[in-house]
C-alpha cells in the first residue's frame, strides 16, 4: 500500500507544470476536476492553477476531505454555493457518511463563500479566529469580486461567517482517527491553517504551502515571517504526504522548492536591490527568471517584488 502510495504522489509531484490554457478537466461539474484519492480516505478535487474565472467557477483552490467511520471533515467550501454543491455530490458518490464539519483554511473567497451551502445542511463552519475577523471586515468585497468573474455560476452564494473558531489547535477525534487543525504561525493570509492527520503522516497545508504555481504575496504577508513559520514549525513535523492550498498533491521537498524557497530567493535579490540604494520602481525589475515557468508568473512576479520590497524597506 505505502509503495502504491508513494508512487501516486510520484506521479502528482512530475506533473508537467499546469497551464492556465488548460480547459476545464471535469465539465459535466462545477468542479474544475473529478476528486481523487490521494491516499486512503483523503480525497481532493485539484483546483486550476491560473486565476478565479467565470471557466474555472473559482475553483483555483483544492477542495479536499477526509471520510472516517464517523462522518466526514471537508476543507474548503469553495468559491460559491453551486460549488460546495457539486463538491457534496462527489462525497455521496463515495461514503455514506454525513459531511459533520467543513473547515476553511483561511478567509478568502474560495475557501469560504460555499458556507452558506454548508450551513443550509447543517454543517459547522470552523475556521481561525484571524480568518474570521478577515471575513467579517471584507464581506462584500469578497462577495463582490466573486459575482464579478462568476456571474450566474454566483446563484445563492452569500458570505455566511465560520460559526466555530479556534487560536492555536482545534482537534478532534472520527471514527479513531485524530484529525489536528493547526494554525502554525504567520504565512500567506491572516488565518491560515493546516490540517494534520497523525497516523496517516499526511498534512492538508492551505496556503502554507504552494505547488506549480507562484504564491501571491499580498500587502499583509509577512514573508519573513512565513519562511519563519516554515523553518520552525512545519519542517519539524516532516509530514511524508502534503495537499497544498494550490497545486498536486506531493511532497515537503517539493512544496519547499516552490514556497520557502522561492521566497528566500525573492527576499535575497530585493535585499541585493535595497543595499545598492534601489528604489521602489528598480524592485520591480529584479531577476525572477528562475520561477518563470511557474503558473501565475505574469501576473504575479512584478507585483511580488514591489511587496517584499516595501515589506523589506524598513527592516
Amino acid at each position: 500500500m505505502r509503495i502504491a502510495i508513494a508512487a501516486l504522489l510520484s506521479l502528482f509531484a512530475g506533473f508537467a507544470q499546469a497551464s492556465q490554457d488548460i480547459a476545464d478537466q471535469y465539465p459535466q461539474s462545477e468542479l474544475y476536476s473529478k476528486p481523487v484519492e490521494v491516499i486512503p480516505h483523503v480525497w481532493s478535487a485539484i483546483g486550476a492553477t491560473a486565476p478565479p474565472t467565470y471557466e474555472n467557477a473559482g475553483h483555483n483552490n483544492n477542495l479536499s476531505f477526509i471520510v472516517t467511520g464517523e462522518g466526514v471533515v471537508v476543507v474548503n467550501s469553495g468559491a460559491s454555493s453551486r460549488l460546495a454543491a457539486a463538491l457534496h455530490e462527489e462525497i455521496k458518490q463515495v461514503t455514506d457518511q454525513p459531511v459533520v464539519l467543513v473547515i476553511n483554511e483561511n478567509g478568502q473567497g474560495h475557501a469560504m463563500l460555499g458556507n452558506g451551502y454548508w450551513r443550509d445542511q447543517g454543517v459547522d463552519i470552523l475556521a481561525h479566529v484571524d480568518a474570521v475577523a478577515e471575513t467579517r471586515e471584507y464581506a462584500s468585497v469578497i462577495l463582490t469580486r466573486m459575482k464579478a468573474y462568476n456571474r450566474d455560476k454566483a446563484e445563492g452564494s452569500r458570505v455566511e461567517h465560520a460559526n466555530l473558531s479556534f487560536e492555536d489547535e482545534y482537534a478532534l477525534t472520527l471514527g479513531g482517527v485524530e484529525i489536528k487543525v493547526l494554525h502554525l504561525g504567520p504565512a500567506h493570509d491572516p488565518g491560515d491553517v493546516q490540517v494534520w492527520i497523525p497516523e496517516w503522516d499526511i498534512m492538508l497545508t492551505g496556503d502554507l504551502a504552494f505547488h506549480e504555481r507562484m504564491p501571491p504575496i499580498f500587502p499583509h504577508t509577512c514573508t519573513g515571517c512565513w519562511i519563519e513559520t516554515w523553518e520552525t514549525r512545519l519542517e519539524p513535523m516532516n509530514p511524508t504526504y502534503i495537499i497544498p492550498g494550490h497545486g498536486h498533491p506531493t511532497n515537503l521537498a517539493q512544496v519547499r522548492r516552490y514556497t520557502r524557497d522561492y521566497l528566500v530567493d525573492l527576499r535575497a535579490r530585493i535585499g541585493e536591490h535595497i543595499d545598492d540604494g534601489g528604489d521602489l520602481a528598480g524592485a520591480y525589475y529584479v531577476d525572477q527568471s528562475k520561477w518563470s515557468h511557474l503558473d501565475t508568473f505574469e501576473e504575479l512576479a512584478t507585483r511580488n517584488a514591489g511587496q517584499v520590497f516595501e515589506e523589506m524597506e524598513w527592516e
